[in-house]
This record gives structure tokens, sequence and C-alpha cells, in this order.
């Protein structure tokens, strides 16, 4: 297994492939002057974590009342929302640029649009089987971002927020 430094690098290195576009503009200020505090590898973390969630959200929007997995899905839903207003906060102060090079980069996690697509074609069981399949998949994969983060970070509230996430994606494993 990679430490995050060498995840966060080839991601880097791989900004121009398999990226869908750029990432809609937030109502949060950009700054364009980077704050000292963010080191790279909390600066990677927060752009790969945008990505991740904002891909999710429209694997979500499936999920209807008669979901045996609607309870967790709501749950899912509430703290990536929560999360992504943080993460846009923490993105700004970083002075990252608006264009996210991670938004629709195949990895592990990340819900790529044809797999959005392919869940709406399903229903009942065979729905909730291939929605819990991408939810493990992203909240595993989450997780141990967010362990990398807070052993590798440097910005104390990215590496705060590392934690909160860790710590909400193992409860959303359990109840899987």
């Amino acid at each position: 297994m990679f430490a995050i430094p060498r995840i966060l690098l080839a991601c880097a290195l791989l900004t121009g492939a398999g990226c869908a576009g750029p990432t809609p503009v937030s109502p949060v200020p950009v700054s364009t002057t980077p704050s000292a505090s963010f080191g790279g590898t909390d600066r990677s973390w927060i752009e790969i974590n945008i990505a991740m969630d904002e891909e999710l959200l429209p694997l979500l929007d499936l999920v209807g009342a008669g979901s045996g997995l609607a309870d967790v899905v709501a749950q899912v839903r509430e703290f990536t929302e929560a999360e992504l207003t943080e993460l846009r906060r923490l993105h700004a102060e970083a002075g990252l640029p608006r264009e996210n090079p991670h938004k629709g980069m195949p990895m592990p996690g990340m819900v790529m649009p044809s797999q959005v697509a392919a869940a709406a074609a399903l229903r009942g069981k065979e729905f909730d089987t291939v929605l819990r399949e991408h939810l493990r998949a992203h909240l595993e994969q989450s997780r141990k971002l967010a362990e990398s983060e807070r052993s590798a970070g440097q910005e104390p509230r990215t590496i705060a927020l590392a934690a909160r996430i860790s710590g909400t994606r193992q409860s959303a494993l359990n109840l899987l």
C-alpha cells in the first residue's frame, strides 16, 4: 500500500487524465494567496475529497424512500454536505485553483458518472446491491485517505476534519 504522499503525487501527475471539467462554482470566495500552513498533502487531500464527495451526491440522489439503505444514505448525505462546506472553505483558504484536477479522475472510491447512469437503470434489490458496493468503496477509500491526512498533513483544521471524516465513514460502514 502506498503512503498518502505517493498517492497524492500520482494524482497530481495525472491531473489531465480523465478529468470531467471544471468544478462547479461555489459561493465560497477563492483566495489568491495560499496560506503557508497548508502543505502539499493538505492541499491534495482537500481537492480529492471535494471531488469524491461531489461525485457521490448524484448516486445518493437516486435513492428513494423504499430503498433498504435509505437511512444510511440520509446519514451519508448529511455528513457529506456538511463536510463539503468545510472542505470548500479550506480550499479557498489554501488558495487552490477553481478547477479541481481530481474531478472525474478514476480512482478507488470515486463514483463515476457512468456508474451513476448504470445504477439509475436498476430497481429494487439490484439497485441496493450496486448502491451498497459503490457506497462501501467510497467510504472505505475516504476513510483511508483521511487516516493518511491525519498522519501526513500539517494544517491543524484539515487534520481535525480528517479525524471527523474517518469517524463518520467508519460509523456509516458499520451500518452497511
